[in-house]
């Protein structure tokens, strides 16, 4: 009898092992994490580059934008010192493009810039004055890590730097950190004057304009 029933005992735990083996099988990736072949989002992944123009836009340079036969758009300046204002009234697109993935501008871990797909003509990225206060003298890409050190969209600031988020992308950062997010500065191709702050935690961006020190 006890030989039976340590075969037996033998017998199901062979058994339990095979199940678990089975079910853990082609497993792996974290919680949450999206289906394999499919990019993840934020997370700590930094883009090794910034995005392309949009297509069929061609890159301007800040003379060429003040040229009497570009087309006039309305201004989108904001004071050093005021606090942006979300335009309420205006549609923002959905960025959702994958379950799981931001409402919001962001980068897919293949370095797919969603969202980036104005052009250059979007009024809402316009500046009458591009690089106003000049260009960010320190270094930008994925070399260069930036934490940001206080201050909220209107006015943020680190190294001594400040930057303000453009107001139509106001809408985008209710889930940044102002006093310890990392971020990343790259250019902006299609719209003169402006940067793009991409948050690593997050892995979201916006329009950023240089403020100087």
């Amino acid at each position: 009898m006890r030989i039976f029933s340590a075969v037996l005992s033998v017998a199901v735990l062979l058994s339990l092992s095979a199940v678990a083996q089975h079910e853990n099988r082609g497993g792996g990736g974290r919680p949450g994490a999206p289906p394999a072949g499919h990019p993840s989002v934020g997370g700590g992944y930094i883009p090794s580059r910034g995005p392309a123009p949009a297509q069929g836009t061609m890159r301007r340079s800040p003379e060429t934008e003040n040229h009497p036969a570009a087309p006039r758009q309305p201004e989108n300046r904001q004071p050093e010192n005021r606090q942006p204002e979300n335009r309420q009234g205006e549609e923002h697109q959905s960025f959702r493009d994958q379950q799981g993935h931001p409402e919001a501008p962001h980068v897919h871990s293949n370095d797919q810039w969603v969202g980036h797909d104005s052009g250059h003509n979007d009024a809402h990225y316009h500046l009458d004055h591009p690089w106003e206060h000049g260009h960010f003298p320190e270094g930008i890409g994925r070399s260069h890590v930036w934490r940001i050190e206080g201050g909220g969209p209107g006015r943020f600031w680190f190294g001594g730097f400040y930057f303000s988020v453009a107001p139509y992308d106001v809408g985008y950062i209710d889930d940044w950190d102002w006093n310890d997010d990392d971020i990343v500065l790259y250019d902006d191709p299609d719209h003169p004057g402006w940067y793009l702050a991409y948050n690593v935690r997050l892995g979201t961006y916006v329009h950023v304009v240089y403020l100087g020190r």
